[in-house]
């Protein structure tokens, strides 16, 4: 497999990923255009790609089949005008942005129509036959308004990550480096392009180079597109792991706590233990409910661990008092606070509740 096969596949392995992820989150916020836009932009994305490779294994200024170069170049530069109104609804009130939308939308459309009529009037021969004057004109209308606009992008791109969030701005900088590979590749495919119209050799490591800078600079654009996504959902499953996790070590806890006072439980349908074990479903919801219930449970059992002794472990004090409940002891009066923690956020309540937990379990054991 050649550099520029593997760099292909990578493209297609981040895109179509990429691409679904976005749509999800559209599905979640249908209102937001500046989603829309970068949705549209990786769908474009993603229809140029088998077109692309319909059109075959081509560098320019050799053509493919003109149909399918065609339409993979107008979605090429449907990318870059979804980019350019990307930043320009998220930077701009909409009103402005909408002028701005129509006004860029202009090069757009002259690029597209000098595409078109070249394909139009290309005679019906194999594509090495076609004329280079044809071929030439073909590729530097595409190149003229992709690298003008990739260059825009990567101009508002910097701008716009300067006032950003944090996960968007490291996003957008990621974006910005594929943008600025992006726009000299253009400017280097443009000079190969004049290059075989005046009809002097190309030197192959000019070639190379345009192979080099374009392929990264796309896998740099979906990377930083799909970063502050992806980022924000791995945040959340640190969250939810670690939810899971503090959910099954409150366990011996919870369970010697509810079987002293079933009456406390949030939830009045029994619990299966191979379910609660396995399922992964509902975790924050079942974590609240645990921490709640098991502090809960200490308030209830606090009286009698108050009339205790204070000295010794408090996971051995806690087992007594447990005890006594069980006998039905008489209830002192006066409680007494239980595994306080420093912090007064519910995750520090649970810390808290967990180190008793594991100290009840190992005492337990």
């Amino acid at each position: 497999m050649n550099s520029k096969i593997a760099l292909i596949v990578i493209q297609g392995v981040i895109l179509y990923p990429a691409l679904l992820w976005k749509i999800y989150q559209l599905t979640r916020a249908p209102e937001d255009v500046a989603r829309w836009m970068v949705t549209a932009c990786l769908a474009c994305f993603a229809a140029s790609y088998p077109l692309g490779l319909l059109a075959g294994d081509v560098n320019q200024p050799d053509p493919g089949p003109i149909v399918p170069l065609l339409f993979q170049h107008i979605f090429l530069c449907g990318l870059v005008f979804s980019l350019a109104c990307f930043f320009l609804f998220s930077a701009l009130p909409a009103a402005r942005a909408r002028r701005r939308a129509w006004q860029e939308a202009v090069p757009l459309g002259a690029a597209i129509l000098v595409m078109a009529i070249v394909a139009v009037l290309m005679p019906d021969v194999p594509p090495a036959a076609y004329p280079r004057a044809g071929v030439s004109v073909f590729y530097l209308a595409a190149d003229l308004y992709l690298t003008y606009g990739i260059a825009s992008a990567c101009f508002f791109a910097r701008r716009y990550a300067r006032g950003a969030a944090p996960r968007l701005a490291r996003g957008l900088l990621v974006a910005s480096v594929g943008f600025a590979l992006g726009a000299v590749g253009g400017a280097t495919l443009i000079a190969v392009v004049l290059v075989h119209w005046v009809g002097a050799a190309i030197p192959w490591l000019l070639v190379q180079a345009t192979v080099f800078l374009v392929f990264p600079s796309a896998i740099l654009l979906v990377v930083g597109l799909s970063y502050p996504g992806v980022a924000t959902r791995l945040a959340a499953g640190r969250v939810w792991w670690q939810h899971l996790r503090t959910y099954h070590q409150l366990g011996p806890l919870w369970t010697r706590l509810h079987q002293a006072f079933p009456e406390d439980a949030l939830s009045r349908t029994p619990l299966n233990p191979w379910r609660d074990t396995l399922s992964l479903l509902g975790v924050h919801r079942r974590y609240y409910r645990r921490v709640i219930e098991c502090r809960d449970g200490l308030v209830r059992i606090s009286p009698y661990l108050a009339h205790l002794a204070h000295d010794g472990p408090l996971a051995e004090r806690l087992t007594e008092a447990l005890r006594a409940h069980a006998r039905r002891d008489p209830v002192p009066e006066v409680g007494m606070p239980v595994a306080v923690p420093d912090g007064g956020g519910l995750d520090d309540d649970a810390r808290e509740l967990v180190a008793l937990s594991e100290s009840l379990k190992a005492a337990t054991a």
